[in-house]
């Protein structure tokens, strides 16, 4: 069973602050199922975004929930996730987006295997 959109979100949250990582709720989507993005800011101008993994990346072996895969192996200037995150809206205005920062690039998702 997959948990509520809204729900994920407050426990991720709540799991980054208890490890001191800043992290905030940037646009709230769909309070169901909205598709969730996370944008790791490294607060030296760059970051990494995280998309929700296909849903190939999902079998028997692995919790229905949430898991996600990096946008492209290295971090990218900020502006370029920006430009991509806009995009995102633009396709699905009912996606969340979440902003977490970190220097360590720490991020507590489950990533799909490769």
């Amino acid at each position: 069973m997959r948990l509520k959109s809204a729900i994920w979100v407050a426990a991720y949250l709540r799991r980054c602050q208890g490890e001191g990582v800043f992290g905030a709720v940037r646009r709230r989507g769909a309070e169901e199922a909205g598709a969730v993005f996370v944008k790791l800011a490294l607060l030296d101008g760059n970051a990494i975004l995280f998309t929700p993994a296909p849903q190939t990346a999902y079998d028997d072996s692995r919790p229905a929930d949430r898991v996600f895969t990096p946008s492209s192996k290295e971090p990218q200037p900020e502006q370029a996730v920006e430009a991509r995150l806009a995009k995102e809206i633009g396709f699905d205005p009912d996606v969340w987006i979440v902003e977490i920062e970190d220097r360590n690039g720490r991020h507590f998702l489950d990533l799909a295997r490769t």
